[in-house]
Formats: structure tokens, C-alpha cells, sequence
């Protein structure tokens, strides 16, 4: 009997182990899964891990004398009860400030909160908070501590109407949820292109709304590692990247205007982003694009404005994914130097109902041989010499463009400085009228549009 007794116990605590190392293995798969998901997973929303680097303490005397005679606005932070309104008296407030409490602060356009040139001036590590109609001005400039104007460490906070300038980084996100970033005016300090820090930054941060925001003499606007996003009419200007996304999927870039950046809108590594309805313009320079990818994949381009800019839609390996596309749609690429480039093609991309004009040259396909691994249909090309015979409202014969001499460029990036001189366009006339070495075929559009459609945005 006791023995029968000892060998159920036996049984009964293998089961027990057996049961919870399976449990145990199936969340450790569940947290790897995620993790390789990025911060997508709502579990892992309540979960915040300690990733910034340790802000330094500023006495007073190490800040600029600026600040010195300025009440601390973290008295009256303090002060406030927790889930109350706090509208502090006009005037100008010392930095920094640190929120770890549910507020709702509105400075009615009357408040100036000034750090002094040290470390971080605002840190809003709460959720379900207001920070409202306030000037925060005066970080410090350190890359090492992500001097910024405004820390988020939170979720379902509403960030409106600030005006954020000599910060190194304007308003930083890290590992936060469903923020509203709405109508702020965000300036860097006065550095070197690539030495200031990003306008707005997302970092593992999903279903947050960025919306009506003006961006000027920033660095970039990223995303990285953050999903289910939305940017929505905001306009950047004179900076590096007007928006970049990294490891950043099923996010929405709808209404924003993007004019003379070095680059409009990039993707690289993301997948299932929409970029429609936007206006990017003279993303000129050696790097100037409007439209980037890098191994990307199922994107969804529409009713975009790409003009005046060194080359428009530049793509590298994308689509990426296997059976996956990229679907370009009544676009308006124009007066760029390139429309369309692609390296390193694979296939993949669509364009139906696009609007191409102006350009110095339309479509540029890198490699021998890869024209027709991509698919253009119903396309309006403004260098079309075909025929609507039967009335369709499409040419008769395909719109075909061979590169003759312009292979010199293509093939050898450093002859591009020649482009369009006199020697290579005698020899490309040359080249058309009794070619002495086989043309390249870069495009092939089966119904082309006879009449231009309407401009998308």
C-alpha cells in the first residue's frame, strides 16, 4: 500500500513538472514570438523595460545663468493633485520637469519652460496625461543622453500645441502606446545636418496618432521597431529624412507635406505601409529622393505628388518578401531626374494609373534583363509618340523606353556627373539613329493612357 502510495506521489509531481515546463516553454515561445514582432503584442504594453541611458543631474550652477532667477516648474507639478488641471500662471518656468502622475497641464500659449542648455527639460512618465499650449526650450546636446524637449514614457497621453526649438531631440517615444502627437512646432538647435537630434521619434511604439505637426531644421522623423502608427498632415522642411521607417510595420502616411529634405519618406526592413494623398518636392542633393525603399515589401503607394527631386521613387530589393508586391497608383511623378529607379531588382512592383512627366528620364532599371520583371498598366507617359486607334483611351502599341548611351550612367554611377552634357547626348543621338552596341530595355507599359488624368493630390 505505501508503496502503491509513493508511486502515485511520484506520478502526481512528474505530471506537475511535465504540465509546467510546458507552460513555461509556451511562454517563453509567446515572449519570443513578440519580441520578434517588435513592441506589437498588447501583453507587452504593461511591460516597460529600463532602456534609456541615465539621465545626468545639472545642479543650477551648471545650467546657464539664464535660468537662474526662474521659479522651478516642478513645484507647481508637484502641487497638483493627481487627475486635476494645472494651468500655471503666464510667464517663464526653470527646467527640468519630471510627470509621473495623471495631469492635464495647459499653458495656453502663456509658458515657457527652459532648462538651461542641460539634459532633458520635460519627461512625462505617466499615463492618461495632457500636455498642452507650453514653449519648452533649452536642452542639453548630448547623443549619449538623448538631450530632448519632451521624454514620453507613457500611454494614452495627448501632446498639442507645443513649440519645441533649441533641443537637441524634440519629443522622444520609447516603448509607448497610443499617444496623440498633434499640432507642435518643432525646431533643432542651430548644428550640422547630421548632428542634431530627430524631430519626433518612435521607438517600440505602436498605435500612436502624429498628426498636423510642422517639423523645420530638424535632423529626421523615425519610426523604428514601432507598428500601427499614423502620421497625418504634417509638413517637414529643411532636414534630412522628412520621415524613416525601420523595422516598422502597418503603418499610414496620409496628407503630409514634405518640401526640400534630402529624403521625403524612406522605408527600410517594413512591411503593409501606406503612403497616399502626400506632397514631396525638391528632395534635391547627391542623395535627394522622394520615396525610398530598402527590402520592404507590400506597400501600398496612392494619389502622391513626388516632384522636383533628384530621383523620385528609389527601390532597393523591395519587394523583399517572397510574393509580396509593391502597387504604385495614380501618382504624379514629375519634372524629377529620375522617376523610378530600381537596383538590385527582383520584381514585384505594380504601377497602374500613374502620371509621368517632366522627368529627365522616366524609369532607370539597374541589371541586364529585369525591365519586365515589374508590371506597368494603363500608365500616362508624356513621351509617348503612339495612337489610339480603336478609341480606347490607351495607345495602340505599348509605351517601350531603351536606354542607349544613358547605360554609361546607369551601369558606372560616377559618369552621372555627364548626364545631359553635349557629348553624351550627340552620342546617344548617335547611338538612336544607327546603334553600335544593343539598347537596354527599361520599361514596357502595355496600354498606356493617351490623355493625363488628373492630378492625384
Amino acid at each position: 500500500m505505501k508503496r502503491r502510495l509513493r508511486l502515485a506521489v511520484v506520478l502526481a509531481v512528474v505530471a506537475f513538472a511535465w504540465a509546467y515546463a510546458a507552460t513555461a516553454g509556451d511562454a517563453d515561445e509567446s515572449r519570443a514570438t513578440q519580441a520578434a514582432a517588435g513592441a506589437g503584442a498588447a501583453g507587452r504594453e504593461g511591460m516597460r523595460a529600463v532602456v534609456d541611458r541615465p539621465k545626468p543631474v545639472f545642479e543650477l550652477s551648471q545650467r546657464n545663468a539664464r535660468i537662474y532667477g526662474l521659479r522651478p516648474f516642478q513645484e507647481l507639478v508637484d502641487a497638483a493633485a493627481p487627475g486635476s488641471e494645472l494651468l500655471p500662471p503666464p510667464g517663464t518656468y526653470r527646467g527640468p520637469v519630471q510627470v509621473d502622475k495623471p495631469l492635464r497641464i495647459d499653458g495656453r500659449g502663456l509658458v515657457t519652460i527652459d532648462a538651461g542648455d542641460r539634459g532633458t527639460v520635460f519627461t512625462l512618465a505617466t499615463d492618461n496625461a495632457t500636455v498642452r499650449g507650453m514653449h519648452l526650450t533649452g536642452s542639453g546636446e548630448s547623443h549619449d543622453t538623448d538631450d530632448s524637449c519632451l521624454d514620453v514614457r507613457g500611454n494614452d497621453n495627448h501632446v498639442e500645441d507645443l513649440v519645441i526649438d533649441n533641443c537637441l531631440f524634440g519629443i522622444d517615444l520609447k516603448q509607448s502606446h497610443r499617444n496623440v502627437v498633434r499640432g507642435n512646432r518643432i525646431r533643432s538647435k542651430p548644428m550640422d545636418l547630421g548632428i542634431r537630434g530627430d524631430a519626433i521619434r518612435l521607438w517600440y511604439s505602436n498605435d500612436n496618432l502624429v498628426e498636423d505637426n510642422h517639423i523645420d531644421l530638424s535632423r529626421d522623423t523615425v519610426a523604428w521597431y514601432s507598428n500601427r502608427n499614423t502620421f497625418r498632415n504634417n509638413e517637414g522642411r529643411h532636414s534630412r529624412y522628412s520621415l524613416h521607417f525601420m523595422f516598422a510595420n502597418d503603418n499610414v502616411v496620409e496628407g503630409n507635406r514634405y518640401i526640400e529634405n534630402a529624403v521625403g519618406v524612406y522605408l527600410m526592413y517594413s512591411e503593409r505601409v501606406a503612403v497616399r494623398h502626400n506632397v514631396i518636392s525638391h528632395a534635391t542633393g547627391a542623395a535627394g529622393m522622394g520615396l525610398g525603399f530598402k527590402e520592404s515589401s507590400d506597400a501600398d503607394i496612392e494619389d502622391n505628388d513626388i516632384v522636383y527631386c533628384a530621383v523620385g521613387v528609389g527601390s532597393d530589393i523591395s519587394p523583399f518578401q517572397p510574393d509580396t508586391t509593391i502597387r504604385f497608383r495614380n501618382n504624379h511623378i514629375a519634372y524629377n531626374g529620375i522617376g523610378f529607379q530600381f537596383t538590385s531588382e527582383l520584381g514585384g512592383n505594380i504601377a497602374t494609373g500613374n502620371i509621368l512627366e517632366g522627368n529627365l528620364t522616366h524609369v532607370v532599371q539597374s541589371g541586364r534583363g529585369k525591365a519586365l520583371l515589374n508590371q506597368w498598366h494603363g500608365n500616362y507617359w508624356d513621351d509617348y509618340e503612339g495612337f489610339d486607334l480603336q478609341h480606347k483611351g490607351t495607345g495602340a502599341t505599348p509605351y517601350e523606353y531603351y536606354a542607349y548611351t544613358d547605360l554609361i550612367w546607369i551601369e558606372t554611377p560616377e559618369a552621372r556627373f555627364f548626364r545631359n552634357s553635349p557629348v553624351m547626348e550627340l552620342l546617344d543621338f548617335l547611338e538612336r539613329l544607327a546603334p553600335f552596341s544593343a539598347p537596354e530595355l527599361q520599361v514596357r507599359d502595355d496600354a498606356p493612357l493617351l490623355v493625363k488624368p488628373r492630378v492625384g493630390s
